[in-house]
């Protein structure tokens, strides 16, 4: 009796981590197919930045998840996600809560299943592709520890300095870089083509950091330099 009950236990397991495979590799393979494609087809979605705070296993994110899942209580994690995803969303989790017990290890891939699903459709709703769960301690660059920190702490004049001494450095490099192929002869048209790159790169430089600051700019650094609003060809500048 006692091992007809072993082997439908474990029965159970494999059929539950089999839906789990099933239902995340058709998942991804649909955020996949809808980024790559984009708008006309033209993969612009990928143009956001890769990974954040909310793609590690120490952000705020899957902490929020990990509460969810010890409360039994989704909606710790709901306001992440759009309206029209909180289905998906509430079906990966009540999956989840149900695999969890059958076991340790049955419970750390269903955990692994719900994060990974969370953030994929986390990111998604930002124009953001998924690329995996980055592990603690990752480092980010020095803006987003900051930024989030100061959400906890309170503003303070460590997130202030560090954007101001990178767009003050940032701005200086692509300002020299034009000023100093500004000057070029009328008949060396390869001089001519560099002065148009640097200027081409400061001013959208420029462009970016205005959207930015005024409020413009949002989800995870979505950069869509094309789209930039188009001026005078740079000769009428000199």
């Amino acid at each position: 009796m006692k091992s007809t009950l072993l082997s439908s236990r474990r029965a159970t397991l494999v059929l539950a981590l089999l839906v789990f495979a099933a239902d995340y590799t058709i998942s991804c393979a649909l955020a996949t197919n809808h980024l790559l494609s984009g708008p006309g087809g033209e993969g612009g979605l990928l143009l956001a930045s890769a990974f954040g705070l909310c793609d590690t296993l120490d952000g705020p994110l899957i902490k929020l998840a990990r509460k969810a899942l010890e409360t039994g209580n989704v909606n710790h994690v709901l306001p992440w996600v759009r309206p029209q995803d909180e289905d998906e969303i509430q079906h990966a989790f009540d999956h989840t809560l149900a695999v969890r017990q059958l076991g340790p290890r049955a419970c750390a891939l269903a955990d692994r299943h719900f994060f990974e699903t969370l953030v994929r459709v986390h990111r998604l709703s930002e124009g953001a592709p998924y690329t995996g769960l980055n592990p603690p301690g990752t480092d980010l660059g020095p803006a987003a520890p900051i930024a989030h920190k100061a959400l906890e702490t309170g503003f303070n004049k460590a997130l202030v300095n560090l954007l101001t001494d990178a767009v003050r450095s940032g701005l200086h490099r692509h300002y020299q870089a034009a000023m100093s192929s500004k000057a070029f002869p009328t008949d060396d048209v390869a001089a001519g083509r560099r002065y148009v790159e640097a200027y081409e790169s400061y001013f959208h430089y420029v462009e970016r950091l205005w959207l930015a600051a005024t409020g413009a700019a949002h989800g995870h650094h979505s950069e869509r330099v094309e789209e930039a609003p188009q001026h005078g060809h740079p000769a009428q500048v000199h």
